[in-house]
């Protein structure tokens, strides 16, 4: 037998095989890609695909009410920043109660309101983040931890604080079909009060209240909220 014939030969089963091989994987792939994934239905697989809108699990029907409670407190805290007051008071149902301290009690949702409206006015700035919420939801009722940052800005008073707590909330479901606040409140993990006195160079240069900065400190000016912001024109040299 030739030699040269018999290597030839060898080439050519090397490649078949190989080509082989490489067709039985591809038809592998193909089927492992059509089949449902575990031995689930063709619809649950559809879900696994990251281009789908992924829908809450079957079982837990109550992350509807999660997402719809977080959104309710994102307006709570929206409302009371922009002092939107009658949305304010819509998030809370009208026996609600709040707790800030011993000293700071509230037991009607008009008697909070009242008190909010008349502390934080528009002679202050307040600015009221949350995150990290731990819902739990049971029926029309719910609970909820929210860990709080906020700002304070108090112009008249020259006067910036800075402090961190825990919400603790009770949310109630509506006969509307809306969840509101039954209960608010949060205990501080910290608090600190700054002078403005200390920080010369700092300037409010805008708000939604008309508070700017002058030479003098922080002024009013008479503007509507919502209405175009006010410039100061430099003095003429």
């Amino acid at each position: 037998m030739d030699q040269g014939s018999g290597e030839q030969g060898l080439g050519d089963s090397t490649v078949d095989a190989a080509e082989d091989t490489a067709e039985r994987a591809e038809a592998t792939a193909d089927r492992a890609a059509a089949e449902p994934l575990d031995g689930a239905q063709p619809e649950a697989a559809d879900v696994r695909d990251p281009r789908r809108v992924v829908q809450p699990p079957a079982d837990r029907p109550d992350l509807d009410d999660v997402t719809a409670i977080s959104r309710l407190k994102f307006r709570y805290l929206r409302a009371l920043d922009t002092k939107s007051w009658e949305e304010f008071a819509d998030t809370m149902i009208p026996e609600a109660t709040a707790t800030y301290s011993e000293y700071l009690q509230f037991e009607s949702r008009d008697a909070f309101l009242a008190f909010m409206r008349n502390t934080l006015g528009p002679h202050v700035i307040t600015e009221h983040r949350c995150d990290h919420p731990e819902i739990d939801v049971e029926g029309d009722t719910a609970t909820g931890t929210w860990y709080l940052a906020d700002t304070v800005l108090i112009p008249a008073h020259n006067m910036l604080l800075r402090g961190a707590a825990f919400y603790t909330d009770r949310y109630t479901r509506c006969d509307d079909g809306q969840w509101r606040i039954a209960h608010t409140g949060y205990e501080r993990t910290y608090e600190v009060v700054l002078s403005l006195s200390d920080l010369p160079s700092l300037r409010l240069t805008s708000s939604r209240w008309g508070l700017i900065a002058r030479e003098d400190g922080i002024a009013p000016v008479e503007r509507e909220p919502g209405a175009a912001p006010m410039r100061q024109e430099p003095e003429a040299e």
